[in-house]
C-alpha cells in the first residue's frame, strides 16, 4: 500500500499545480557513480567554476574553469563523445593565466551568420577571448570596455527581433564597475544589462536593471519560454535573508518586472537551465536555504534546511512553474559536497538524444581540494526513481519546508 501511495501521489503531483501544495518528491543521485564522469582532478590544487559549450555537432563539448576559487589561470579541455571522456587539458592565450574570476563561454551569432564562441574574465575590467573555429584557437583576453563586474556577463541571450544582437546579465556590489570604485554602506547589489549589436565582438555601457540594499539580488540564470515570447531571469539572494527570486521580461530586455521571491525547491546561486525533449525544465544550482526564522506559529515545525543544501542541487518543472511560483516536479541532490557551500557553478547541455550533461565542481572527497566532475541523465529515469522517493514537505506558499524528509 505504501509503494502504491507514493506512485499515485507522484502521478497527481505531475497532474496539476494544485495538488502540489504540500510535498514534493527528493530524488538522490549522490550514490548512482555510475553516471559520475570525472572532468579534472588535481592533488592540491583548487578547480573550481566552470562553464561548458555544445558545439553544433552535438557531441563536442568544451569547457573552461579557473584554477582557484574563481581567480586563477584558466583550464581549457573538451570532449568528443558528449562528455564520455575528456582530453587533456589544452594550450591556452598568455592571457588565460591572469584571469581574476569566474569565465563564462557563450555562443553567438552575427547578422551575417558567422558563428564565433566568446569567453568572458570579470571584475575591472570585464575582458574577452574570442574563437572562430570551434575552438581550436583563441584570441588574447582584452577589455570590452571601461567597466567591470562580478561573474561578468553571467548570461545571455539573443534578441529575437534583431539578429546579431546579444544581450548579457551580470552583477556588481560597487567595487568593480568602474575602475577605483568602492561599495556603498550599506552594500547596494546592482544588476546590470550590456548590449552587442554585431554579434558578440563589442560591447555597449551596463545599464542598470535592479539595485537594492535590503535584498542582493545577483548571479543572473536566464530561460527563455516555450512560445520564445518572455524572458525569465533566476537570482540568488546573497544576504541569505529571503529566497531566491525571479524577474521576467516581455520585450526583449527592454524592461523587466518587479523581483518576487522563488519557492524553496528553486532556492540557491547560479541557476542554469535546459529544456529536455519533452518541454520540461532541468535546472541546476547551488542549494542553499535562507536563514530567516520560519514564520510558522509553532516553532517545533521549523525544522531547517533543504536536503540539498549546501550540494549539487537540480529541479524538474515547467515554465508554467516559474511564471506561477509553484514548487515544480521534482528536488533533485546530484553529488554530496563535502564541504560547507563550495560547490556547483554548473554547465547544463542537452545531446541530441535527450541526456543532459552537467559539470561543476565540488569537493566531492573529504579533505581535499575541489575539483571537477559531470553527470548524465534523461528525465525519463528521473521520473522513475520519483515513484519511490521521500517527499518534502512544503508550507502552503511553497516559501518554506514544512517538515524534511525521513532518513
Amino acid at each position: 500500500m505504501k509503494r502504491l501511495h507514493l506512485i499515485c501521489t507522484a502521478a497527481l503531483l505531475s497532474l496539476s499545480p494544485l495538488l502540489q501544495a504540500t510535498e514534493i518528491p527528493f530524488i538522490d543521485l549522490a550514490d548512482d557513480h555510475y553516471r559520475q564522469i570525472l572532468v579534472d582532478h588535481e592533488a592540491g590544487q583548487y578547480l573550481g567554476h566552470p562553464t561548458i559549450c555544445l558545439l553544433d555537432d552535438g557531441k563536442t563539448i568544451l569547457t573552461v574553469y579557473p584554477k582557484g576559487h574563481g581567480k586563477g589561470g584558466i583550464v581549457y579541455k573538451r570532449s568528443a563523445d558528449g562528455g564520455l571522456t575528456w582530453s587533456d587539458r589544452l594550450p591556452t592565450p598568455k592571457s588565460w593565466l591572469t584571469s581574476r574570476e569566474v569565465p563564462t563561454l557563450h555562443r553567438v551569432t552575427d547578422a551575417s551568420g558567422k558563428k564565433r564562441i566568446i569567453m568572458f574574465s570579470g571584475l575591472y575590467p570585464i575582458r574577452m577571448s574570442v574563437t572562430e573555429d570551434d575552438g581550436a584557437s583563441w584570441s588574447e583576453l582584452e577589455p570590452i570596455g571601461d567597466f567591470g563586474g562580478i561573474v561578468a556577463m553571467g548570461c545571455y541571450f539573443p534578441v529575437k527581433t534583431t539578429p546579431g544582437n546579444y544581450i548579457c546579465l551580470f552583477h556588481d556590489d560597487g567595487r568593480f564597475i568602474r575602475k577605483d570604485s568602492k561599495k556603498e554602506d550599506p552594500t547596494v547589489m546592482t544588476l546590470f544589462k550590456t548590449l552587442s549589436t554585431d554579434g558578440g565582438l563589442t560591447w555597449g555601457q551596463p545599464e542598470k536593471i535592479f539595485g537594492a540594499a535590503d535584498i542582493h539580488l545577483c548571479e543572473p540564470g536566464v530561460i527563455r519560454s516555450p512560445d520564445g515570447k518572455t524572458l525569465a531571469v533566476l537570482l540568488r539572494e546573497n544576504r541569505r535573508k529571503k529566497n531566491s527570486h525571479i524577474i521576467f521580461s516581455h520585450d526583449e530586455g527592454l524592461t523587466w518586472t518587479t523581483p518576487k521571491e522563488l519557492p524553496i525547491t528553486l532556492t540557491g546561486d547560479r541557476h542554469t537551465g535546459a529544456y529536455g525533449p519533452d518541454g520540461r525544465l532541468f535546472i541546476s544550482f547551488r542549494g542553499v536555504t535562507p536563514t530567516q526564522k520560519f514564520a510558522f506559529k509553532d516553532s517545533s515545525k521549523d525544522t531547517g534546511k533543504m536536503p540539498t543544501n549546501g550540494d549539487w542541487a537540480g529541479w524538474v518543472g515547467s515554465w508554467d512553474d516559474l511564471v506561477n511560483g509553484t514548487p515544480g516536479q521534482y528536488v533533485v541532490r546530484l553529488m554530496d559536497n563535502q564541504k560547507g557551500y563550495d560547490t556547483t557553478y554548473p554547465g547544463v547541455e542537452v545531446l541530441p538524444d535527450g541526456t543532459f550533461v552537467l559539470v561543476t565542481y565540488g569537493h566531492w572527497t573529504k579533505n581535499e581540494d575541489p575539483y571537477i566532475m559531470s553527470v548524465r541523465f534523461k528525465l525519463e529515469e528521473l521520473d522513475q526513481k520519483a515513484k519511490l522517493a521521500e517527499k518534502i514537505q512544503l508550507s502552503p506558499d511553497f516559501k518554506q519546508l514544512a517538515q524534511t524528509p525521513k532518513k
